[in-house]
């Protein structure tokens, strides 16, 4: 019996600093993750959204693996959804 409550007493702090970890890490990354890929789904024509190269454009279609984004009046390009950055609220 003494030599089992010695092997826990040996992970205890393993389990305490992987527990810690987790919650502070891994945790809110999936929560900001979830949050982003809820995001990319729900872009609707006339939102705006940022690119991850820094470009600011106006959705003008969403399809399955791409936006269509208007750069200008005359410019429409697609951007992959892997690289929207964020949506522009207002």
């Amino acid at each position: 019996m003494g030599s089992q409550a010695n092997i826990l007493a040996q992970f205890l702090p393993l389990i305490v600093l992987f527990l810690i970890f987790y919650f502070l890490i891994i945790r809110p990354q999936q929560k900001q993750a979830k949050a982003h890929q809820e995001m990319i789904n729900n872009l609707t024509k006339g939102d705006k959204i940022i690119t991850n190269g820094g470009l600011i454009c106006e959705v003008v279609k969403a399809e399955e693996e791409f936006i269509k984004a208007k750069l200008n009046d005359d410019t429409i390009v697609k951007v992959s959804k892997e690289f929207i950055a964020k949506k522009i609220e207002g």
